[in-house]
């Protein structure tokens, strides 16, 4: 059994440091304060291969394996919760399903300038007034095929990238009956008439991650815009998130990662009752604890990229590390305030703005009681 990283992983690993280290952590509290999406750094990733993590070289992507794809996330988050997130969704829910499920035409139509960065981002639209977790039962979005071309109407909620995207891949119903198959995943371009973005959700963090509603008004679209086949949408899905869990996870280590750095710098530098704060035995602690749980959580999405890479299952294990990541991360997240005190609650230190983004990863890509529900029946064996 062997934790080392490859050369190759290595070599990655502190090229996406450095570049998040220089063009991405810098601005971070700015588009926090401003809300506003950092195109600036994002333009620059596409060379680099951040834009087209899982895209074949072929369209333009880096294909690179899992586990890079995890160590890319990490450093992003490290850098900024809010481009971290949007870069995330561009790839793992955005660009994914194309990439694995889109016919070639498509594929080469739409991959290629998202993936260079000559465009704008991917998005995916799942989430609906009435449907969060229950997407089988719960989406009332709907396509009716006719004359060659797919007609969409309804309205998704909490889109993540919708206002900066080229294309939304969207979940709609094309059986009314219902049932496993009467979802499918159609491909719609963002100028394409009667699709309307609203305005950008205001939040409590990753307020340079733009979240927006969608409404779709007799939207029309070729008929091959659809990804795969008719009544796969729901595998589609289910498929993508395994993935997309992992990528929060890691991204979830990053951010703790941050805190925890801001929380020892702090320490070492703050002098109480004659001395350095890191003396104290509490705060000493708190420190253990925190560099355990990120090294443990940053180990378990390191196994999970592992099985993805070799072609096994890791539908339980992508669960296991998003839940242990997110949750980690919050704890990480608060006990670095703790450390700080009143200057940890002030916009003026980054644990503040680090903790506010946290708190979303127990929610988005699947909740804490989604992913215990995933876990439990693997390990009780239901269906």
């Amino acid at each position: 059994m062997n934790f080392d990283l490859t050369e190759e992983q290595r070599m990655w690993k502190k090229a996406i440091h450095d570049f998040v280290s220089r063009d991405v952590k810098p601005s971070a509290q700015m588009v926090d304060e401003e809300g506003q999406f950092n195109w600036q750094a994002t333009h620059k990733m596409g060379p680099i291969g951040l834009l087209g993590l899982n895209v074949p070289e072929k369209y333009g992507g880096a294909g690179v394996d899992a586990v890079s794809a995890a160590i890319a996330m990490e450093e992003l988050g490290w850098g900024c919760g809010s481009t971290a997130l949007s870069i995330s969704a561009h790839n793992g829910l955005g660009c994914a399903p194309l990439s694995l499920f889109g016919g070639s035409e498509l594929k080469k139509r739409f991959l290629p300038p998202v993936a260079t960065g000559e465009g704008k981002l991917a998005a995916l639209a799942l989430t609906e007034p009435g449907a969060g977790s229950d997407l089988k039962g719960g989406v009332r979005t709907r396509a009716e095929l006719g004359g060659g071309e797919w007609v969409i109407n309804g309205t998704k909620m909490w889109i993540t990238n919708a206002g900066i995207a080229d294309f939304i891949v969207t979940l709609v119903r094309t059986d009314p009956n219902g049932g496993s198959r009467s979802l499918s995943l159609i491909l719609v371009p963002t100028d394409t008439p009667g699709m309307h973005i609203g305005p950008p959700e205001k939040k409590m963090g990753l307020k340079g991650c733009p979240t927006h509603p969608v409404t779709y008004e007799d939207v029309r679209v070729p008929e091959n815009f659809l990804l795969g086949e008719v009544g796969q949408g729901l595998h589609q899905t289910f498929t993508v998130l395994d993935w997309g869990r992992v990528s929060i996870a890691a991204l979830s280590v990053g951010l703790a990662q941050a805190a925890f750095e801001e929380a020892v710098r702090y320490a070492n530098e703050r002098h109480t009752f004659g001395v350095p704060l890191s003396h104290h035995q509490a705060i000493q602690w708190m420190l253990a604890d925190a560099a355990t749980q990120i090294q443990t959580a940053r180990l378990m999405v390191y196994f999970a990229a592992w099985l993805k890479d070799l072609g096994r299952p890791f539908i339980m294990e992508a669960s296991m590390a998003k839940l242990n990541a997110t949750e980690m991360a919050e704890q990480v997240c608060r006990d670095a305030i703790q450390i700080l005190g009143g200057y940890g609650y002030s916009r003026e230190y980054p644990v503040e703005r680090i903790y506010r983004d946290a708190r979303l990863m127990t929610i988005g890509e699947g909740t804490s009681e989604v992913q215990r529900m995933v876990i439990a029946r693997k390990v009780i064996q239901t269906d």
